[in-house]
């Protein structure tokens, strides 16, 4: 997860720049910003006869991506399964809502409960029939017994009570609670054997290093860690001056984030350290740690956001650093399934007068081209639901494009719109992942050397961690929470990293010999992952369910069963704004070049993994409605919980309030006649 460091300030200045040149000087501007981005960013540019580029070396020191043109198949349509729905929902609905949001992930629904929050009518239309994005869950019956499983992230920490976790800070700001059992400890099974990284202790870890690396070299880990601590302490102890829930992409984030004022002016070295929090965190990592098990570590703390250090935010080590080892830490797992995290936010949407509409596919985006702006979306029952404010697309930027027709029955887009179409759909992505959900007979069954329901387990550390042959993850839920499967069974979910190549699987035929074979193939190193806790799992299953790319697809409506954007950090993403000639922002803007059309999720800023698409939305929720809105409930929530206090911007910020509130929101995403 992200840190709530000093970069939510930078990215909210980058974010006011953004807001400034994105709808209008963007168009006149983007043939040479696109040129270039083709000199300094030639991933983009990469194209093959079969649509496809694999970087396929699985050496520790690459990194993986895939990149499709998503220009070629316009006409592609993602396959649907049975039992997710077919998409015709939605007769239901309003003809106009002031804010419509593209999908239910957490990104989504975030954006529109807030939204809803700052009095604005929404409706969040959910193509499939359950809400929750990658964090939902699904139940299947066997022999009378109900068993629960997880299709997402499984490792959360922070959501049981007011915390830094912008996931939870979202659901406090809107008054609903989360139902959690806790555990202090994430279990790894390496090449070395079996070990067991425990949070909320500094001197746990120590002790874990001493375990692992003998004295001589235990003593060299410690201080190499010790270094990248104070190398990083001044960006890690403004974790709590800003929230990214504080951020916005207007110049009303001078209000919001004046809370952060006295950190700043009493740590003046951190402006020094600006390029740093966006940059590959491999660069500081290679200065100051040499010893392999810490290498290991903070690669397998990173992997999560998609990429190991190589490729990952400086960033995101930082909240790791700072939260990881205060006594209280502690990783979570909702009671009754991460849907809960779901069903929340839609509690808080609802109870505003907010809509969610299940199982209502966005056929396309509705681009008015007399006003030059997204005005609704047509729907796959062929309803045009209108947008007053604004469309916010919590879907990936490959789903996104396809939706946003040119030409044929459709207005032809603006030259500037195109373009940023075409590159969008051609940035580097991960790879799919495969899922393994097993239902087992725990009778007899002695998990004594184990604590945690969360493992991970590498093969081999001299391959990549984001070969989706060498790192997965089980997770056993029922070890905390047993309403997930009858007495005496436990729930096991195993997913590889995001790293599966899609291409070998889009040819073979659902149901067919091959495609079993295939899936039976791909899966045998999940079970090998689960035999390294529990060695006869085989002889206890009751029923298994592999989970393919293709259903990954399918189930969770992400193209080609992504896992997210992939742009490695150290160089601008396309579309970052202006401020990426001079940092390197691996993100592409939430505001596109299309009036009334915003993005979120974890494509945008602050990335991959639950808490940070719920970032994302509240950002962009932030963004769409005056500062004002944002600073009463930023003030409310503090007042509320004391542990907010951070969020409240002060003094200083009613002042800047006072300054820029009239030009919030920007003009662009204004509804009609409020000039």
């Amino acid at each position: 997860m992200v840190s709530h460091s000093l970069c939510s300030l930078v990215v909210a200045l980058v974010s006011c720049t953004n807001g400034l040149t994105m709808h209008g000087g963007l168009l006149r501007s983007l043939g040479s910003h696109v040129s270039r981005l083709a000199m300094s960013a030639p991933d983009i540019e990469r194209k093959t006869g079969d649509n496809v580029e694999q970087i396929k070396d699985t050496k520790r020191d690459k990194v993986m991506t895939f990149s499709y043109d998503m220009s070629l198949e316009p006409q592609y349509e993602k396959p649907t399964y049975p039992g997710t729905g077919n998409g015709l929902g939605g007769d239901s609905l309003k003809d106009e809502y002031d804010v419509i949001v593209i999908g239910s992930g957490m990104g989504g629904l975030a954006c529109g409960a807030l939204s809803q929050e700052y009095g604005s009518k929404v409706a969040v239309l959910e193509s499939h029939i359950k809400p929750g994005g990658s964090a939902h869950t699904f139940s299947r019956m066997h022999k009378g017994g109900k068993y629960s499983f997880e299709v997402g992230p499984s490792i959360f920490e922070g959501l049981n009570g007011p915390s830094l976790n912008p996931l939870r800070t979202c659901l406090d700001m809107l008054g609903e609670d989360l139902k959690c059992e806790t555990y202090s400890g994430l279990g790894y099974w390496t090449p070395e054997g079996y070990w067991r990284f425990q949070i909320g202790s500094a001197k746990k870890f120590e002790d874990l290093i001493y375990e692992q690396c003998g004295k001589e070299e235990g003593d060299k880990a410690i201080e190499e860690w010790n270094a990248l601590r104070k190398r990083l302490k001044t960006l890690g102890g403004s974790t709590s001056a800003v929230s990214l829930v504080n951020l916005r992409q207007d110049a009303g984030m001078l209000a919001t984030t004046a809370g952060a004022t006295p950190y700043v002016l009493t740590h003046p070295d951190v402006f020094l350290d600006l390029p740093l929090t966006f940059d590959s965190l491999h660069k500081t990592v290679d200065q100051l740690v040499t010893v392999p098990f810490l290498r290991n570590y903070i690669d397998t703390m990173c992997i999560f956001c998609g990429f190991p250090a190589k490729g990952a935010m400086t960033a995101h080590i930082l909240y790791i650093l700072e939260r990881f080892f205060e006594e209280g830490c502690a990783f979570c797992v909702p009671v009754g399934g991460t849907v809960e995290m779901a069903y929340a936010f839609q509690r808080a949407l609802e109870k505003r007068g907010g809509e969610l509409s299940l199982n209502t596919h966005v056929q396309e985006l509705v681009y008015d081209k007399e006003r030059k702006r997204c005005v609704g979306v047509k729907l796959k029952n062929g309803r045009v639901i209108k947008a007053k404010k604004a469309v916010v697309s919590n879907a990936t930027p490959f789903d996104t494009v396809r939706m946003l027709p040119d030409g044929g029955d459709a207005p032809e887009l603006p030259e500037g719109v195109r373009e940023w179409k075409k590159v969008l759909g051609k940035l580097p992505r991960h790879g799919a992942i495969m899922h393994l959900f097993l239902a087992i007979d725990a009778t007899d069954l002695d998990l004594s050397h184990i604590e945690d329901p969360a493992h991970l387990v590498v093969q081999d550390w001299g391959r990549s961690l984001q070969d989706s042959q060498n790192l997965c993850s089980f997770f056993i839920p029922s070890l905390r929470d047993p309403s997930v499967c009858p007495p005496g069974k436990h729930c096991i979910h195993v997913y590889s990293s995001g790293g599966e190549p899609y291409e070998p699987w889009e040819n073979l035929v659902t149901g067919s010999p091959e495609y079993e074979a295939y899936k039976k193939e791909r899966a045998e190193v999940l079970w090998q992952a689960v035999e390294r806790c529990i060695p006869d799992v085989r002889k206890r299953t009751e029923f298994s369910i592999i989970g393919s790319p293709l259903a990954h697809e399918a189930f969770l409506r992400r193209d080609r069963g992504t896992y997210g954007l992939a742009w490695a950090a150290g160089t601008s993403a396309p579309f970052s704004g202006l401020l990426s000639n001079l940092l390197p922002f691996p993100f592409p803007n939430l505001k596109t070049p299309v009036d009334g059309l915003l993005r979120c999720g974890d494509s945008c800023f602050p990335g991959i993994g639950t808490p940070s698409a719920a970032a994302s939305g509240a950002i962009a929720a932030n963004t769409l409605h005056p500062v004002s809105e944002q600073i009463r409930l930023l003030r409310e929530t503090a007042k509320r919980e004391p542990k907010y206090s951070f969020l409240d911007p002060g003094p200083i910020g009613s002042l800047y309030e006072a300054a820029v509130g009239w030009s919030t929101p920007s003009s662009e995403l204004r509804g009609d006649g409020e000039a």
